[in-house]
C-alpha cells in the first residue's frame, strides 16, 4: 500500500512541476509562436508551399538525378525551406521550442541525477545525456578541460 501512496505522490508532484513548467517565461513564448505558425496567413502559405514542394522532392528523389525535374525541383525545395525558415514566426518558434525543450532535458537530468549518478537520461542531446559538463565525457578533452 505504501508504494501505491509513494507513486501517487510523485505523480501528483510532477503534475505540479508540470504545471509550474507550463506557467514559465518559456513556456508562454512556446504557446505564443505555435499560435502564430497556425494564425498567420503569411507563414501558413510559406509552410504549405514547403510542405508541397518537399512531397515533390520526395517523389524525385526517388529516381534522383535521372528524373528530368531533379535541379529544378531540388533548388526549389532549397529556395522555399530557407523562405520558410528565415520567416520570423518560424525562426521564433524554433528558438523558444529548442529553450523549452532545453529547460525540460536539464529537469530529467536533474531527476535522474538525484536518483543516481548511474542513471541514463535520454534527451537527445549529449551534453545533457552524460551528465557530465564536458559532454564528451571525461577524458575527451572537452569543455571541462580534462583530459586522460
Amino acid at each position: 500500500m505504501l508504494a501505491t501512496l509513494e507513486r501517487v505522490q510523485l505523480i501528483d508532484h510532477a503534475e505540479m512541476l508540470g504545471e509550474m513548467i507550463k506557467q514559465t517565461d518559456l513556456a508562454e513564448r512556446y504557446r505564443l509562436y505555435y499560435h502564430k505558425l497556425q494564425e498567420d496567413p503569411d507563414t501558413k502559405r510559406k509552410i504549405a508551399a514547403f510542405n508541397e514542394m518537399k512531397e515533390k522532392y520526395e517523389e524525385v528523389q526517388r529516381f534522383g538525378r535521372y528524373h528530368p525535374d531533379y535541379l529544378q525541383v531540388t533548388r526549389q525545395t532549397r529556395a522555399l525551406k530557407r523562405e520558410m525558415d528565415m520567416d520570423e514566426n518560424v525562426a521564433g518558434f524554433r528558438r523558444a521550442e529548442h529553450e523549452l525543450q532545453s529547460l525540460l532535458d536539464q529537469i530529467g537530468v536533474i531527476i535522474g541525477q538525484a536518483v543516481s549518478s548511474n542513471v541514463k537520461v535520454v534527451t537527445g542531446n549529449p551534453f545533457f545525456e552524460t551528465g557530465s559538463a564536458c559532454g564528451g565525457g571525461c577524458g575527451s578533452g572537452g569543455a571541462c578541460g580534462c583530459s586522460a
